[in-house]
């Protein structure tokens, strides 16, 4: 019998091949659409913007009943002001108020959400749960969406830095398991990410720092325009640059352009079908050092801990110049990271972090590096002698009674184990 092909066209592309002796292939292609949308001052019971965004975003929706999935210190800074808009606005909701940090991001909070899913009986369809709150709350929400009855809508409205420009955007969702950071998870777009930056005001400042990392991520491998706002943004004071209307521009040109950038390598590449990306700079060792160091650092504050150590690794490989190096280091701390954390010191903690990495990139390192400032290269070939090297350097850097001297050396350790 000749193979047949048949194909339909509706909202998405099919294709069923038959061929002869039982065999059928199916291809299918499924269209992913999703918004990411700034807006201030999202909860002002004046506005109907939010609740419009909420009734028309989902396709023949009848029903103004919502899940809200809300994180603990929001709702203590927002729960009133969350209940009366969607009161005024005629939403039938109830609330799940749940504390979402790394420690907790685990399966117990996503069974959570499951069961008040499920208690309030959401409509599979027609009533996509709200999340509302940092990036480890949309993860949690977003993968408990993504299992429920094998795929619910939701909607994210992240309220930390963080959220704003990395976890809000994206489409991965996850959890921690065992000691492996977010090593559950799936990949599930919500409807639509509602930015607003308001949120920001009642933000404490090292979460702010926390949220920076990331964007000074992207700067690093992508924009050395966005790395030079961000240099003198830290001049300029991490609290005043959210708060000061007098640098509102240079706030709201770092996080769209960074939510630019993030989007503009995340969309072809969506489910990571490319596993050499630039935006996992940065993301080689922090997940292993997060979750070592896991009561003592934030996520971009372990990230931030890469940056530098790869910026040393950089260094070492002639890739920036020590001017360069000084200048990136000089940067994190004028954001209120630090680029050196004691978990550096135990290589074989790091050595571990580089084969979980290597496993997680489908057998190569694929390990993303910055040549210069704003652009990147793709390595495989990292020794853990350049890891050391690198880690020397750092350290110099660290010491505060170290000098030039001692910096020399060290970048001198570094050229030695590049060659």
């Amino acid at each position: 019998m000749a193979s047949s092909v048949i194909t339909s066209a509706a909202s998405h592309q099919h294709a069923l091949t038959r061929h002869p002796q039982g065999r059928w292939t199916v291809d299918a292609v499924k269209q992913v659409s999703y918004e990411v949308l700034v807006r201030d001052n999202l909860l002002d019971p004046s506005d109907p913007f939010l609740a419009d965004t909420l009734r028309r975003c989902v396709e023949g929706a009848s029903s103004d009943r919502r899940l809200l999935v809300v994180d603990s210190t929001v709702d203590k800074l927002y729960g009133p002001a969350i209940a009366g808009y969607f009161a005024t606005h005629g939403f039938e909701t109830r609330t799940l108020v749940l504390d979402a940090h790394e420690e907790v991001k685990d399966w117990e909070s996503v069974g959570a959400v499951l069961a008040a899913m499920d208690e309030f009986g959401v409509d599979r369809r027609r009533e996509p749960v709200i999340a509302i709150g940092g990036g480890v709350l949309c993860d949690i929400v977003g993968f408990a969406a993504s299992i429920y009855r094998r795929g619910t809508p939701y909607v994210r409205i992240p309220t930390t830095l963080v959220g704003l420009v990395d976890a809000g955007v994206g489409v991965k969702t996850g959890v921690n398991h065992r000691s492996g950071k977010n090593r559950i998870g799936t990949y599930a777009q919500p409807l639509l990410s509602l930015l607003d930056t308001r949120f920001l005001a009642t933000l404490p400042e090292r979460h702010l720092s926390n949220g920076l990392a990331e964007i000074l991520k992207v700067a690093l491998v992508k924009s050395e325009s966005l790395f030079t706002t961000l240099e003198r943004a830290g001049r300029c004071g991490i609290r005043d640059l959210f708060d000061d209307a007098f640098h509102a521009d240079m706030a709201e040109y770092i996080t769209h352009e960074s939510i630019h950038l993030m989007l503009e390598e995340l969309q072809p590449n969506l489910w990571e079908a490319v596993l050499e990306r630039c935006v996992d700079y940065g993301h080689t060792f922090s997940p292993t050092v997060e979750m070592h160091s896991v009561t003592e650092l934030l996520h971009g504050e372990a990230v931030a801990v890469d940056m530098a150590l790869t910026t040393a690794i950089s260094l070492g490989r002639g890739l920036m110049t020590e001017a360069e190096a000084e200048r990136v280091l000089a940067v994190m701390r004028g954001l209120g990271l630090a680029a050196w954390n004691d978990a550096l010191a135990d290589t074989d903690l790091l050595a571990r972090a580089l084969e979980d990495t290597v496993r997680h990139r489908d057998g190569q390192q694929r390990l993303p590096l910055t040549r210069g400032i704003g652009d990147h290269v793709f390595v495989n070939d990292v020794t853990v002698e350049e890891i050391v090297a690198a880690v020397r350097y750092l350290a110099a850097h660290a010491d505060a009674g170290a000098g030039a001297s001692a910096d020399a050396g060290a970048a001198a350790t570094l050229e030695a184990a590049a060659a």
